[in-house]
């Protein structure tokens, strides 16, 4: 398509940026008249900062949409959404690392997959009672010893103050060291807040991309245990797969027995936006982009995820994650409870933009 018609979209983008940033979408983009210059930031800082000038945001999540959109249509200019796909909040580890949890009754494999079993089920309440005691991963009575580290068992996820995946981790945290409730009032979001600050504070300082770390040569050492989303692992699966001819049996998935999938909106501010968001959300070769990069996409005839990504995984020889309708589901505490609570365990700094 010759330059002068190729539109190119303005956009701040958190962790989904990287489905816009791979070559083959580029490239359909391309096609249909769409170039996207992406400057990249945390969820929270789209949502607080001014995004004049922009014809899209892609926070990680809903919250950080919905802080958007809810300021947008008090000021009377309202903005579209667009959920083109979702992702599971998972806790990304290493085969040993899973087994040793399995040996002390607090993972079990999902069922169906062999002996090399890539998903593991998370009893999140023993796990989170582990951190709360400060239990280290060489103090848990095994038979066998699979892994030799004196650091306390917790999960890393990025810096809370700034990212999707760490505020999402920290509700789902709250959620199920309250026994399943959210907190109503400013009054509960404090104490909830005061009560989980102990089991998110001892992981040290986290790294912007818990991902990226996970993945890498080096992850093992850094962080045995990262809160990301379930596209990365997937993706990197896939990849995997295509270069080896064989899943990477190395890493394996934690799913929280108390689940929570994430729903990343793209906000479209202008009529530009729009148009995007419509090609994101419809378009087959994008859908199709979408689910080899990991995604569970949202059929655009229906408000399901499809079935396709089960299918792909199995063509390829790579097990497939079970969900279970009896699975308790996390509820988050409302968007100004939530940004509270992240507030007050993140000791997080006010946001440029952000209101005093």
């Amino acid at each position: 398509m010759p330059l002068d018609r190729v539109v190119t979209i303005e956009a701040k983008m958190a962790s989904k940026r990287d489905f816009f940033e791979d070559p083959e979408v580029q490239r359909i983009l391309m096609e249909r008249g769409f170039r996207v210059h992406i400057t990249s930031m945390g969820s929270r800082g789209i949502a607080t900062q001014d995004v004049a000038g922009y014809d899209v945001v892609f926070p990680s999540g809903q919250p950080a949409a919905d802080l958007i959109t809810d300021k947008r249509a008090a000021a009377g200019r309202p903005a579209l959404t667009y959920r083109p796909f979702v992702s599971p909040i998972v806790l990304g580890t290493y085969r040993e690392y899973a087994e040793t949890l399995r040996d002390v009754k607090i993972a079990s494999p999902q069922p169906g997959q062999g002996a090399d079993p890539l998903y593991y089920t998370l009893d999140m309440a023993k796990f989170l009672r582990l951190a709360e005691d400060g239990t280290r991963w060489d103090d848990l009575d095994v038979e066998r010893r699979r892994v030799q580290n004196g650091n306390k068992i917790l999960a890393q996820t990025s810096d809370i103050c700034e990212s999707n995946s760490g505020g999402t981790y920290l509700g789902l945290v709250s959620f199920v060291w309250h026994k399943n409730e959210a907190p109503s009032t400013e009054k509960q979001a404090d104490q909830y807040a005061s009560a989980i600050k102990k089991l998110l504070i001892a992981q040290g300082l986290p790294g912007s991309e818990r991902a990226e770390t996970y993945l890498s040569v080096d992850g093992k050492s850094i962080a045995p245990i990262s809160v990301i989303y379930e596209h990365q692992f997937l993706a990197h699966q896939i990849r995997y797969e295509a270069t080896h001819g064989k899943p990477d049996n190395e890493r394996v998935l934690l799913y929280p027995s108390t689940r929570f999938v994430t729903e990343p909106q793209l906000v479209a501010l202008t009529d530009d936006g729009e148009r995007l968001g419509e090609l994101v959300l419809k378009d087959p070769e994008l859908q199709q982009r979408a689910m080899e990069l990991g995604f569970r996409v949202r059929d655009a005839t229906s408000d399901s995820t499809s079935e396709q990504l089960a299918a792909f995984l199995k063509d390829r020889g790579i097990q497939v994650p079970v969900t279970s309708a009896d699975d308790t589901k996390a509820v988050l505490p409302s968007l100004p409870l939530l940004e509270r609570m992240i507030k007050a365990v993140g000791d997080c700094p006010e946001l440029p933009g952000e209101a005093k």
